[in-house]
């Protein structure tokens, strides 16, 4: 029901009265229409940002759909630059560690006076896949390696004899010969053969 002055005197409510009603009445009503009219001046101001809003939104979706790309992509070229750089750096240190192992085999395989060729034949056939090191650097367990190495290689091991001549062999300048006075004077050649004589007169010296 509509608020009126008919239907203020029809509850009974006096004249004045009625009045004071109406004019509050229409004091409210009419600030509502004033907050009205500034919210419709305000929805027009904005309106054409709101009409943007929908374009505006996509374009940062569109955005972040972007960055999140890259942010994989970097994320995945990272990992590749990092899993090659762990294989280069293991590989390394593989080929660091086989290097200080053969130099330490080999300065105890020098040190047992195996040839060079031993050596060579030795690295290429057993490797040193079986060598340990310690953390000084030198062979672990030395004495069972050069046990191994003098029953798996004794043929390159080199030793050393001294001997003394030979009683058949005279020593240069001596003037002896092995040759008997037959097999000298069996000699064609007249040179050679008085060559063979002055250097073993004695056994011309003495009969058949």
């Amino acid at each position: 029901m509509a608020l009126s002055r008919k239907a203020l005197s029809a509850m009974g409510i006096e004249a004045a009265q009625v009045d004071q009603i109406i004019e509050m009445h229409s004091e409210t009503v009419n600030g509502l229409k004033e907050q009205i009219t500034a919210l419709e001046a305000d929805v027009q101001k904005y309106k054409p940002d709101a009409e943007k809003l929908p374009g505006v939104q996509k374009e940062l979706d569109e955005l972040k759909s972007s960055v999140d790309k890259d942010k994989e992509s970097s994320a995945t070229e990272y990992q590749q630059l990092k899993d090659e750089y762990d294989k280069y750096k293991a590989e390394q240190e593989q080929k660091e560690a086989r290097a200080a192992k053969e130099k330490a085999y080999t300065e105890l395989l020098k040190d047992m006076n195996v040839s060079e060729k031993g050596i060579a034949q030795i690295l290429k056939w057993q490797g040193v896949d079986g060598i340990e090191l310690d953390d000084a650097g030198k062979l672990k367990d030395a004495k069972a390696v050069r046990a191994a190495v003098k029953e798996d290689w004794s043929d390159y091991i080199q030793t050393t004899e001294t001997k003394g001549a030979e009683t058949n062999t005279p020593p240069a300048g001596s003037g002896g010969t092995t040759m008997t006075k037959k097999e000298i004077m069996a000699v064609k050649d007249a040179k050679a053969r008085q060559k063979l004589i002055s250097e073993n007169v004695e056994l011309f010296g003495q009969t058949e």
